[in-house]
């Protein structure tokens, strides 16, 4: 059984202070995919940099405080990829790939629109430059599991209020049509909402810090571990943790009847 978990921690430092890795190493999990650090190398501690019983790898982003993405993992592995070949996203600690044998498996954190019109802009451009690689990455015979804060959500049923959200950055048509692309055209495939199909509010992953939106779980859908069909039709059963926080948004666990290949 091959067990992957996915977490925006909004700070790597304050998730630490919350008590993450002993949460963590409680979970017996094989591989552990992290977005927005807001750190840097120089901030990470002696703990962080290496977690008890895991290799730890990360792609921090060169502005101080903002994004970068990591994978921890117990076995070590064979290649370690943190560039996609664009200076502008690069430079912000996108995207981090580690391949195990035949299987791969991505951190990747998706630009947020929704602070500015400069902001979706480069979301879009995130969007539209990555595209081509996830298509490739779903054709390249591999078994390949793509983590993260994807800042989408996809249907209805990922939101709780979608009608008041449509004109608004993460649920905009032109966002989903983009997600349902790589879906139904490039191969992909939402491993929760496959397991799941109905499930609502107990898929949240994501409240805003304003009003009461954690008390009264007015969420949104925004973490998915999307994979290529071989490795999706494997997974087993799913879980969003909410005992427990961390950041504002809540772990994604998923278990794979997948061996995880060793060297």
């Amino acid at each position: 059984m091959l067990r992957i978990i996915t977490l925006n921690l909004n700070g790597i430092r304050s998730a630490w202070r919350k008590g993450l890795l002993s949460w963590i190493v409680a979970q017996n999990a094989d591989i552990i995919c992290v977005q927005e650090l807001k750190a840097q190398s120089a901030d990470l501690s002696d703990e962080m940099e290496a977690p008890d019983g895991f290799h730890a790898y990360y792609h921090c982003a060169a502005k101080k405080g903002y994004s970068g993405v990591g994978v921890w993992c117990r076995r070590q592995p064979d290649r370690v990829i943190d560039s996609l070949g664009s200076a502008e996203f690069d430079l912000e600690g996108r995207y981090l790939r580690a391949d195990f044998g035949k299987l791969t498996v991505i951190s990747l954190y998706q630009p947020s629109g929704s602070s500015s019109e400069q902001r979706q802009q480069a979301k879009f451009r995130f969007m539209a430059f990555i595209y081509p690689h996830l298509r490739e990455l779903a054709s390249s015979q591999r078994e390949v599991v793509v983590c993260g804060d994807w800042n989408i959500a996809h249907q209805e049923i990922d939101l709780k209020n979608w009608r008041s959200n449509r004109k608004n950055s993460g649920f905009l048509p032109e966002e989903r049509a983009w997600l349902s692309r790589l879906l139904d055209e490039a191969g992909w495939h939402d491993v929760y909402r496959q397991l799941y199909p109905t499930s609502g509010e107990q898929a949240y992953t994501w409240w805003s810090n304003r009003g009461q939106a954690w008390a009264k779980n007015v969420g949104w859908r925004l973490d998915y571990q999307l994979a290529t069909p071989g490795i999706a039709k494997q997974a087993r059963s799913a879980a969003v943790f909410k005992e427990q926080r961390f950041s504002d948004h809540a772990p994604l666990t998923i278990d794979y009847e997948f061996d995880l290949p060793y060297a």
